[in-house]
């Protein structure tokens, strides 16, 4: 397993050793020793498969109370997935990272508490799993606005994106309510 560093320290990119031959492959998704030394707890509290056709942007989701940390991967298919600091005591206050994952290269990206996180669909559909560290919590679920300017986020769009009303309607960073 190779951990690679982000722009954002606490945003770490996994990569798999894949064993592959004429019969398929083999690789372990989940070592809590190797993951523990890249600061990624062992203590996931729920598991999520969402399906997303082509052009489909998901996010900028977080949520105010309940922070999730969440290990996201790509079980078929290829994203943008994009991960915005949003914890003020952070010398990475603002910033974001943004990394493709796909099926393919069967990378994995951990996300800490405190982040914003969104993906946009590049294949015509992409299984997204990802475990979290918390529990879905609704009343506490935020969205930030996908295309803020003060972000300026290269979002890789081929076609205007497929928004759900919600995410249409994030709010733009200088607005959002932000962990300590």
């Amino acid at each position: 397993m190779q951990i690679v560093s982000t722009a954002i320290p606490d945003v770490v990119e996994i990569r798999p050793r894949v064993f592959a031959d004429a019969r398929g492959f083999f690789f372990e998704s989940w070592n809590a020793h190797e993951f523990a030394h890249a600061g990624i707890p062992d203590a996931f509290v729920q598991d999520n498969i969402s399906r997303s056709q082509r052009n489909v942007l998901r996010g900028l989701h977080y949520q105010v109370k309940q922070p999730q940390g969440k290990l996201v991967r790509v079980v078929a298919g290829e994203i943008y997935d994009v991960v915005v600091d949003l914890r003020c005591s952070a010398a990475t206050f603002g910033r974001w990272v943004a990394i493709s994952l796909s099926a393919e290269h069967k990378n994995v990206l951990w996300v800490p508490p405190g982040f914003a996180h969104g993906f946009y669909t590049l294949s015509d559909y992409a299984d997204v799993l990802y475990k979290t560290t918390d529990y879905y919590a609704p009343a506490h679920e935020r969205t930030l606005l996908w295309n803020d300017a003060q972000l300026a986020i290269p979002w890789p769009i081929d076609a205007a994106p497929i928004l759900s009303p919600k995410d249409a309607q994030g709010v733009p960073f200088a607005e959002a309510e932000y962990y300590p």
